[in-house]
């Protein structure tokens, strides 16, 4: 039955919308790398890893050797699988590249379009499985300027996206990055689909004719081909603290920026600001500790009021010899929500093995 609804969401996603989207391929914004998760994705100041060709492409600069990540997370209590691979090596001492791809989907939801046959007839035999997909295939280059510390980055993206028979889309798009580093600050931008990600949807319209009439007056029309991501940006500034020999604090903050009005806790007709704080405790560079405050919103409560929800994180780490090993515990609900989602990732260094 959940994964019958998470198909009427996914069918009424496309149909009533704009060409322009306030919320479009949304299956990029959820991140990756546990470690992140756990530091509430605080981290375009201080990626610098593999993972930085999600985050902040200029950080791959930091890659001295090859280094591969995977994460596998589940979400909505199973239902929907989220998985991450990534790998990325240097070019030479002032430039390296990195490849990665992500898949969100459901999979074997129930297609009960034919369950009725032309007699009026239910017929649990007509039931069919199919899947929906969103997949995203990025390649990242990153380079260090001669100004010292200062380093920029490029994404460019395939969106590739499934529904069952009923739709299909490709899509395009490109991120620009920039980190700097003076003394123990660390300063980070990224601005994603910078000139709006397109993606160009096709329908199958026998299939489409098998659900046009079953609610009168709905479905009547194909939805829209085209469906354009506007622009985001985030900015970040962060700090390594030397507590002593052996232990190290990082503190990082982070504004995501959407340039049209949400209920995100700063919210203009212009733009929205979502905050985050994230903070990682380490010991020796081997073992980590991790906490995070993100997603603070103003929610609109069943009487009509506004309260403030936001979602906390936690996460630790293990490094040793080349594989560090992360996981997080997020709250993809608000506060007091039981919708956990448990998070794991692991990434390898080669130059360890060398």
């Amino acid at each position: 039955m959940k994964k019958i609804v998470v198909l009427i969401f996914c069918i009424s996603h496309i149909a009533f919308s704009q060409t322009a989207r306030k919320y479009s391929n949304e299956f990029l914004n959820i991140g990756v790398d546990a470690a992140a998760f756990g530091m509430a994705k605080a981290v375009v100041a201080t990626s610098n890893d593999v993972n930085s060709g999600y985050w902040n492409p200029a950080g791959l600069t930091q890659v001295e050797d090859y280094q591969a990540s995977l994460m596998h997370a589940n979400y909505f209590e199973g239902i929907a699988g989220y998985d991450y691979a990534g790998f990325a090596m240097p070019l030479d001492d002032r430039s390296a590249i990195g490849v990665s791809i992500i898949r969100f989907g459901v999979d074997d939801i129930l297609d009960t379009t034919e369950l009725i046959d032309a007699d009026g007839n239910i017929d649990y035999n007509r039931i069919n499985l199919f899947s929906t997909a969103d997949y995203a295939l990025n390649f990242a280059y990153a380079r260090k300027l001669p100004v010292q510390g200062l380093n920029v980055g490029l994404n460019t993206k395939i969106v590739r996206r499934i529904i069952g028979d009923f739709a299909t889309s490709w899509g395009f798009g490109l991120d620009v990055a920039v980190q700097f580093e003076r003394n123990d600050w660390k300063f980070g931008v990224m601005l994603r689909d910078i000139t709006t990600t397109f993606n160009s949807w096709s329908f199958d319209e026998d299939e489409f004719n098998k659900i046009k009439d079953a609610i009168p007056g709905e479905n009547q029309d194909l939805p829209e081909s085209t469906e354009l991501t506007l622009p985001k940006a985030q900015l970040g500034i962060a700090r390594k603290f030397e507590i002593n020999r052996d232990f190290g604090l990082l503190a990082e903050v982070d504004l995501n920026m959407r340039f049209t009005e949400t209920n995100d806790i700063i919210s203009t007709d212009f733009v929205s600001i979502d905050p985050a704080l994230g903070l990682q405790a380490d010991y020796i560079d081997t073992v980590f500790l991790r906490l995070g405050v993100g997603n603070i919103q103003n929610e609109l409560q069943y009487d009509g009021s506004e309260e403030v929800s936001f979602q906390p994180n936690f996460g630790v780490g293990f490094k040793y010899r080349g594989i560090q090993i992360d996981y997080a515990l997020t709250n993809i609900g608000n506060v007091g929500s039981a919708l956990y989602s448990n998070i794991f990732s692991v990434k390898v260094d080669f130059d360890y093995f060398r």
